[in-house]
């Protein structure tokens, strides 16, 4: 099946580091791969392409709640947890776990979306956003992604773009 950007939900710009929600007219700053644009498996970039949300996690844990391996630790980030376990990579509040929808591209063997772990999720607000610093997903700010979860549906379509999109202020 193939989508028209129109057809997206959700935009994900990469070159503007932006994710917009052309329905609501609504855009966020986001942070995505520090190690670039990619879709092999391991290799930490973000992947492009048309994804689907596959799964919402967390629609009743608290703000700032602490995720590992998609379940809620019971923990709620703050600076003494952030000091307790600095190497951790922080999955807080919500998670959208992303799905590709092109075969041979984001979806498939070595280069899977889905198994690739690769979410929108929320992160410390002391995380720099507008710059590439995540391990592959898409990260925003907290009050930022509890307002994206509800306002979009699990299968609602994702568009990630490598280039620059001119609708995409």
């Amino acid at each position: 099946m193939s989508y028209t950007l129109d057809q997206a939900d959700i935009v994900i710009d990469l070159a503007k580091q932006t994710l917009h929600l052309p329905k609501h007219n609504k855009f966020y700053v986001i942070s995505s791969g520090k190690n670039g644009i990619g879709e092999q498996e391991n290799s930490g970039k973000t992947p492009r392409g048309w994804h689907q949300v596959a799964q919402k996690i967390g629609g009743d844990a608290p703000k700032n709640a602490v995720f590992i391996a998609r379940q809620p630790t019971g923990e709620v980030y703050d600076q003494q947890l952030a000091q307790q376990f600095p190497q951790r990579d922080w999955i807080l509040s919500r998670i959208l776990w992303l799905d590709g929808l092109e075969e041979g591209f984001n979806h498939g063997e070595g280069h899977d979306t889905f198994k690739r772990y690769i979410y929108i999720h929320g992160t410390p607000d002391t995380e720099p956003m507008g710059i590439p610093m995540s391990h592959g997903c898409i990260r925003m700010k907290n009050d930022e992604i509890l307002e994206l979860f509800e306002l979009v549906s699990e299968q609602a379509v994702v568009y990630i773009s490598e280039q620059a999109l001119e609708n995409n202020a």
